[in-house]
């Protein structure tokens, strides 16, 4: 199916020249979102075939994620499509994590959320028990005394939960107990953590890389 084509227009009052991305006939038309002046068209961008429809399902890597009381749906949106870009096999969100069922996080996921599989527990700690009864090794994405940089940690078991904690609280410090690992994404400045979305897609990729190459 072919995409819209957008416009690139720029505004043509000199001391504003905002430059910006619009559909063909959308919103905000010939005006300028910002001052309000007329804009021009710089030129058209056709997006048709720029990215190519996969001819065929990948097959899904052993890995499963848990987010543990992650509130926010742009964050879980977010996740979802890390997830099916990594090609992690399913979602299993806890708690008062929203899921598919609410359609602002479908706007979100872009669709990826209907190709990661994806279960809803009440209960993240019971989650993670029926996870390593069912032989899987359960790693927390945590800063934490206990954690090893991601970047060095070798091999990646099979199967494997990665487990995402709240944005307030991060992982439950009794699902903390349960872990065989806790691993964390190096920081160099003065902040300590990123954003929990942020961390899971750098932290998804690395591992089905690593898996991959194993």
């Amino acid at each position: 199916m072919t995409q819209a084509i957008y416009q690139i227009r720029q505004c043509t009052e000199p001391a504003c020249r905002l430059r910006f991305p619009m559909p063909i006939g959308g919103p905000p038309g010939d005006l300028c979102p910002r001052c309000g002046g007329l804009t021009s068209v710089v030129m058209d961008v056709d997006l048709s075939g720029a990215v190519p429809s996969p001819t065929a399902e990948r097959a899904r890597l052993p890995i499963e994620a848990l987010l543990d009381n992650v509130r926010s749906l742009f964050n879980v949106g977010s996740i979802f499509r890390s997830a099916d870009g990594a090609g992690l096999q399913c979602l299993h969100l806890c708690g008062i994590t929203p899921t598919p069922a609410n359609p602002k996080l479908v706007k979100t996921a872009l669709g990826a959320e209907q190709a990661v599989g994806w279960q809803y527990h009440t209960n993240s700690v019971d989650a993670v028990a029926q996870a390593r009864a069912a032989g899987f090794a359960i790693w927390a994405l945590e800063e934490h005394p206990r954690a090893e940089s991601l970047f060095a940690v070798a091999p990646i078991p099979q199967p494997l939960l990665l487990v995402a904690g709240s944005e307030v609280i991060g992982v439950d410090p009794a699902i903390l107990q349960q872990c065989d690992k806790i691993v964390a994404i190096p920081m160099q400045g003065i902040k300590r953590s990123l954003n929990v979305a942020t961390a899971f897609g750098i932290a998804a990729v690395i591992l089905s890389e690593r898996l991959l190459s194993q």
